[in-house]
């Protein structure tokens, strides 16, 4: 279906955001009152929702005046949904913004438009910083390092905030899509089709507010996560996992222990303890 938006202006790049949604109306609002409240006017919005059964097809009809297009239609997870988005998108950079999360301030793309314009084609992946939130809305935390940081640990594992990520179209017309295949770590081997062997550019702007809860804290979520960023490394050339991976590994069997031996409320008390000691922020007991 196609909605109303429509407000480009001419000289300044455009910027596509996608969002897939599956039952998410009690999140929705925010997300789209941070598009709808941004300074920068040429953005395209498309939704891609996946049959929604609760309220978030009435919520999508009362905002088409802020997206440009959007459809409701079975689908096979996150990564198939944003490719029927991209294959609706017209900007010059795409940015994916889950249901759950929003854009941090109402400058956010107005402070962004001019550094995308320059970067290509130096560049086609540019990222700043996530900000990640628990539930009282608080900023905890706010991943997000310097490429020069991240550039040897990317190869072994995802360590780039998605939800902060530009993605320039000319990505998807040289790799293709996302594969369907993965069910957590899509984004990572798409990503790695790129930068395995090419530059990304970061900006020290938080881009976007995510919920904490339930990112790191479901074991069985994160070993299904290092066994497909394992699988993508492997599907891009790299014949053994990599200390950051093996570290990952490690961190995660310790939590495994933890939580079997002091239970999830002392297991979170003792990781923050850890954090704590090495000098970073807590958010395990925040979440």
């Amino acid at each position: 279906m196609t909605g109303g938006r429509k407000r480009f202006e001419p000289g300044q790049p455009l910027i596509t955001i996608i969002t897939s949604t599956y039952n998410a109306a009690g999140h929705l609002p925010d997300a789209i009152k941070s598009i709808r409240e941004q300074t920068y006017g040429n953005i395209e919005w498309i939704v891609v929702d996946g049959a929604s059964r609760d309220g978030t097809l009435d919520i999508l009809r009362q905002n088409e005046d802020v997206i440009d297009y959007w459809m409701s239609e079975p689908d096979k997870g996150i990564y198939d949904a944003w490719n029927k988005g991209i294959r609706h998108a017209t900007g010059e950079w795409i940015l994916f913004l889950g249901a759950d999360d929003y854009l941090w301030t109402q400058d956010v793309l107005q402070k962004m438009a001019a550094m995308l314009d320059s970067a290509y084609p130096a560049y086609r992946v540019v990222y700043g910083k996530v900000a990640l939130v628990n539930q009282a809305g608080e900023g905890i935390y706010f991943p997000g390092e310097a490429w020069e940081r991240v550039r040897n640990r990317f190869r072994s594992v995802m360590c780039l905030p998605h939800t902060a990520l530009f993605h320039h179209r000319d990505l998807f017309r040289v790799h293709g899509e996302f594969d369907t295949s993965f069910r957590i770590s899509g984004d990572y081997e798409f990503l790695l089709r790129e930068l395995k062997d090419r530059e990304a550019m970061f900006v020290d702007i938080v881009i976007a507010g995510m919920s904490l809860g339930g990112i790191s804290s479901n074991p069985a979520t994160s070993e299904r996560m290092l066994f497909e960023m394992r699988r993508a490394t492997r599907e891009n050339g790299r014949i053994f996992p990599g200390i950051p991976w093996l570290l990952a590994a490690v961190r995660h069997m310790l939590r495994r222990v933890l939580w079997r031996l002091l239970g999830e409320r002392g297991a979170r008390h003792l990781l923050d303890m850890g954090r704590r000691l090495m000098g970073k922020p807590a958010h395990w007991t925040r979440t």
